[in-house]
This record gives C-alpha cells, sequence and structure tokens, in this order.
C-alpha cells in the first residue's frame, strides 16, 4: 500500500488521514431492525459485492504540533485486520511518532493494535486518552462475570491493554485533548462510545467511532442495530440525533466503518438518509 492510495483530508491546519487496517468478515444475521434480504439489497444497490464485509479505519491526525491516532485497528486478532501499521509506514509515521492516542471505545478491532504480539505497547512515546465510562464497563467484574466467552476474551484484552498503559492512560472530559480536537460522547454502542471534532480555521470533521457499521444500511435505516451494541435502544437514539445534526449542518464526516475513502457527508433520501462519500 503507498500513501497516495490513502485519503486525506485538510481541516484548517490539521491533515487527516484514514488509515485503512483491512477488513473483517461479518454477517448481516449480526443487523436487527432490518430482514436480511432487505440489507442485502441495500449493499448490492450501493456496489458492495460481499454484503457482510467490514471495513477498519484509524485516522492519523497531523497538525498543531501533534501527531494524533485515532483507534489502532484490530492489530491482526482473530485473523481481521491489522494493516495499520502499514498503512502508518506508507504516509511516513513510526510508532514511535505517534505522542497521542484517541481510542472511541474499547473493543477489539479499536484497540488490538495497541499491544505487540508480547503483549507490549506499540505507541511507547504516546498518551491514551479514553472515556471514563469506559474504563468502568471493562473493568467490571459483575459484567465480566455475566458475558459470554468470547466477550470475556473482550473484557481480558482491555485490561492487558489498560496495564500496559496504566501510566500513560487519561480520562476525556468535555474539553479539547489537544488543541482542536474536541471528545463528543455517543453513547449506546458502547457506554463510553466517543466521537472527536475536529476544528480548525472555520473548517471541521467529526470522527463518530462506530455510530454505523454498515454505513449504507445503517443510514437509510437508521433503526437498525448491530449485535455488538451494548445498549441497542440508546445506540439507536444517539444514532438518529447525530445523523439529523450531520445533515442539518453538512457536517463532513469520518467513520472507523465507512468505506474507502473514509470520509463522507450525511444527505437526507426518502424516510432515512444516504451516505456520499467524498473524494479528493
Amino acid at each position: 500500500m503507498s500513501g497516495s492510495e490513502l485519503a486525506s483530508r485538510h481541516i484548517g491546519d490539521f491533515q487527516v488521514t484514514a488509515l485503512s487496517d483491512g477488513n473483517m468478515a461479518a454477517s448481516l444475521e449480526l443487523l436487527s431492525g432490518v430482514d436480511s434480504a432487505i440489507a442485502g439489497d441495500i449493499q448490492r444497490e450501493a456496489g458492495i459485492t460481499d454484503a457482510g464485509n467490514i471495513h477498519i479505519h484509524g485516522y492519523l491526525i497531523r497538525g498543531h504540533g501533534h501527531t494524533v491516532l485515532v483507534d489502532s485497528g484490530t492489530g491482526g486478532l482473530n485473523n481481521s485486520g491489522g494493516l495499520l501499521q502499514n498503512s502508518l509506514a506508507a504516509v511516513g509515521v513510526s510508532p514511535e511518532d505517534i505522542d497521542t492516542v484517541l481510542l472511541t471505545h474499547g473493543h477489539p478491532d479499536h484497540i488490538g493494535g495497541l499491544l505487540d504480539a508480547q503483549g507490549l505497547p506499540v505507541f511507547t512515546q504516546a498518551e491514551v486518552y479514553l472515556h471514563p465510562l469506559e474504563i468502568e464497563h471493562w473493568l467490571d467484574d459483575d459484567k465480566y462475570q455475566r458475558a459470554s466467552e468470547r466477550a470475556q476474551r473482550n473484557f481480558a484484552l482491555f485490561r492487558r491493554t489498560l496495564d500496559a498503559y496504566a501510566q500513560r492512560i487519561n480520562v476525556l472530559g468535555d474539553n479539547t485533548v489537544v488543541r482542536g480536537i474536541t471528545p463528543i460522547w455517543l453513547p449506546g454502542h458502547t457506554p463510553g462510545h466517543t466521537g472527536f471534532r475536529i476544528e480548525s480555521r472555520e473548517q471541521s470533521l467529526l470522527i463518530w467511532g462506530d455510530i454505523v457499521h454498515f454505513p449504507h444500511i445503517q443510514t437509510a435505516i437508521p433503526a437498525v442495530s448491530i449485535a455488538f451494541d451494548n445498549d441497542p435502544a440508546q445506540a439507536e437514539a444517539t444514532r438518529k440525533k447525530l445523523f439529523e445534526q450531520v445533515a442539518r449542518d453538512n457536517q463532513p464526516i469520518a467513520g472507523m466503518h465507512l468505506g474507502k475513502p473514509g470520509f463522507a457527508h450525511l444527505v437526507e433520501a426518502k424516510d432515512g438518509y444516504r451516505i456520499v462519500y467524498l473524494e479528493e
């Protein structure tokens, strides 16, 4: 992969690059609120040949003296993704160059790239930020005991990662993390699920994390939730409110499971919305 294959956008003084981590196999059966056949039709109409495939992005933000990574991809866990380091290298950035890691939430396809094969920190110079409710959720022993075996592995990964970065973990509040980057609490997918708004010189971009996993389906039918949602009702309410704001304000967006190039607008269409990707 070359750097020219990765989409970047200038937001005032910032350069934001969509870092492909590759794909993960999923199934439309994970969705609720839509018939799988209808969901498949939406995917095909959007030109997606592998209807259950989910793309994974991280985002690199450079500006104001900072090199910031938003989410780290899977690290190759579960035989999915794992290409984020290649994407960083393609734009000439090494793990040691990252001074700040912003986490949208604690699922494996977002934190899996934080540890190497020996369980040691990959981003040795970075301060790591995440929502306090996210930490509370993944450290809750009652939730861990009630979780499925698969989910317990997710809890264990989060805890190992938190321990490895223990001296550099910071909790997000309402204030800017670095000048021009503000966290936006978007609960439902997980309790501390967070987006990040980048603003500079009257331009802005919202990285909305996992508001959608199947962008074409969930924008067309905003009531559609996915089995990964911790609180589907809250996730739906957050999604609908955010869709309305983003479409009304013509807010450029980025998201961890948008397709390439990783940047888009949302426009109203029928009873829902339509995602329109932004090309360079």
